[in-house]
């Protein structure tokens, strides 16, 4: 009987050793920008890691966040992008002339106000562990991104003066979506 007693202990910790990895991983504890943005990466090639280290690091949620909360943090990320896109959009409007320059500017200065709200819809949605809902608003964001460079395309204006800021909304929309795949 010694033996099995003795090994009792062992087989004890190496459980909890496991059940602490295993929580850790799949989003309960122990997540950063990096190692969330690592495992989005492998999860979803089209995650730009260096990006996404960069947005979420910067944002005030993330160093107390979980995986969850690094999800919620990508989503409020898209929020701002989607605002300065709407800024940007704006700003560039004063300047236009009429034409169909001017018309694709006031049709994107729309849809980032759209994206913006898509975003926050995701945030809520995420944060009521709503996560195909969530999901699904970041997508609808990214589509609402695309749809400003096909309204300069449509215009026959070439590249979009607002190709960066369709860039970070399709990236963080992606990051969003990976995250919140890692959480269990």
């Amino acid at each position: 009987m010694a033996p099995c007693a003795s090994r009792r202990p062992a087989a004890a910790a190496a459980a909890v050793v496991v059940a602490v990895v295993v929580l850790a991983v799949s989003g309960g504890v122990g997540a950063t920008p990096e190692t969330a943005c690592r495992a989005a990466a492998e999860e979803d090639r089209r995650v730009d890691y260096e990006f996404c280290v960069s947005r979420l690091s910067h944002h005030h949620d993330s160093p107390d966040a979980d995986t969850w909360g690094l999800a919620k943090v990508a989503a409020d990320v898209g929020v701002c992008i989607a605002g300065d896109a709407a800024y940007d959009a704006k700003a560039k409007l004063q300047a236009a002339k009429a034409g169909s320059e001017r018309e694709a500017l006031e049709r994107c200065a729309e849809l980032y106000d759209r994206m913006g709200s898509a975003f926050a819809a995701a945030y809520d949605d995420i944060n009521r562990r709503e996560y195909a809902a969530g999901k699904e608003k970041a997508g609808e964001a990214a589509s609402l991104a695309r749809r400003c460079d096909g309204a300069f395309a449509d215009a026959g204006v070439a590249p979009s003066p607002l190709e960066r800021q369709t860039a970070e909304s399709v990236k963080i929309a992606i990051v969003c979506t990976a995250i919140t795949n890692l959480v269990k």
